[in-house]
Parts: structure tokens; sequence; C-alpha cells
């Protein structure tokens, strides 16, 4: 890939991705072939300020875990409430972090 198309798509998705990642990220691209840069845009990414607002108004139903994946903690966050509100309230200060993680693995699952 061409510098330009890897600044350019790290300029418009770095909000995706812890910052201590974009350096690995730039590396994976700067590897990637010209063809994997129309998987990588046609990719998925979840937005971590949807996934927290997801998780304040419905994580004690489990449906954040749900939309990131985590299937099991979902499930026993809608059997538990959210165990009593304890797992929704930890999940408002670190879901945003485990987005970006996925963000991170689906990426570099493509390349």
């Amino acid at each position: 890939m061409e510098k330009q198309q890897i600044d350019l798509y790290l300029t418009a998705n770095a909000k995706y991705f812890e910052a201590s990642a974009i350096p690995v990220v730039r590396q994976k691209l700067e590897k990637a072939s010209d063809d994997t840069l129309v998987a990588i845009q046609s990719c998925d990414l979840k937005d971590p300020t949807t996934m927290l607002l997801v998780s304040i108004f419905l994580g004690t139903l489990g449906v954040d875990r749900f939309m990131i994946g985590d299937i099991g903690m979902g499930i026993l966050k809608l059997l538990t409430c959210g165990c009593c509100g304890v797992l929704a309230i930890i999940d408002w200060f670190t879901i945003s972090k485990k987005v970006k993680q996925k963000n991170l693995a689906t990426i570099s699952m493509i390349i």
C-alpha cells in the first residue's frame, strides 16, 4: 500500500483503535497488498462512543456484550440483570477499551 493511503485510512479511523495500536496497524498496512485495502475499508468497525451509550442504556440486559461478540458475558448479564448492576457499571468504564481491542483483532484477521 502507498503511504498516502495508509495515512488517509488511519486519519479516518483512528478513533476505532487505541493510541498504542496505531503503529501496529500502520506496520501491518505497509506490508499488506492493495487488494486488502478494499477488504479493510469494507470491514465493520464498532464505534467505542456508540458502544458506551449502548452500555449505559442497555448494559444490564447484556446488549453491549452481544454487540461486540462476547456472547457468554451477554447471557450472564441478561439472566442476572447485569449481576444486579455491578457488571453494567464496570462495563461503563471498560467497554471502550474492549471495543478498540475487538476492532484491532478484526483488522488483524483481514491482514
